[in-house]
């Protein structure tokens, strides 16, 4: 489910296809997707018996995935190693304040499987996408979410 009103248009990354961009101002800290119908998830061993279905696959936790075969308005959330949101744990958090109009992306690190390679480059940076294992996307995200709420908390607390 996406939270804030938003748009499917081309994207602003090279050879990215269409994105998700915001349709209003979104502050620091504020949750812009989150997990609304999950039937079930699969083990790493299943996903890799389904081939054909990895490109709609993201990590949810540990070893255990989602499969989006029907390609809702989320999977246009593209990459970046400067990404505009971050994801954790299925749900993907504002990194600073985002005026309507600003592409969402995440990190694909934190939802392909440890050392996969996703099949394109970062177009920024020219490096490859590589999956981290487990306990270092969980370790980097919160650190990442602590931050970034401490900022949000920190901003409430000047006004």
């Amino acid at each position: 489910m996406i939270l804030p009103r938003y748009r499917i248009d081309a994207s602003t990354i090279r050879g990215a296809g269409k994105g998700l961009f915001l349709e209003e101002d979104v502050e620091t800290g504020r949750i812009i997707t989150a997990p609304d119908t999950i039937e079930r998830t699969y083990r790493l061993d299943e996903l890799l018996a389904k081939p054909d279905q990895m490109y709609a696959s993201a990590r949810w936790f540990e070893d255990r995935y989602t499969l989006s075969p029907e390609w809702p308005d989320e999977c246009y959330i593209n990459h970046s190693f400067a990404p505009t949101g971050l994801w954790h744990l299925g749900f993907v958090f504002a990194l600073h304040d985002l005026p309507a109009g600003s592409e969402i992306t995440v990190d694909y690190r934190h939802l392909l499987p440890p050392g996969q390679e996703e099949d394109f480059i970062d177009t920024a940076t020219g490096e490859k996408i590589v999956g981290l294992p487990w306990d270092e996307s969980l370790m980097t995200s919160t650190r990442a979410l602590a931050r970034v709420l401490d900022s949000a908390s920190l901003a409430i607390d000047q006004q």
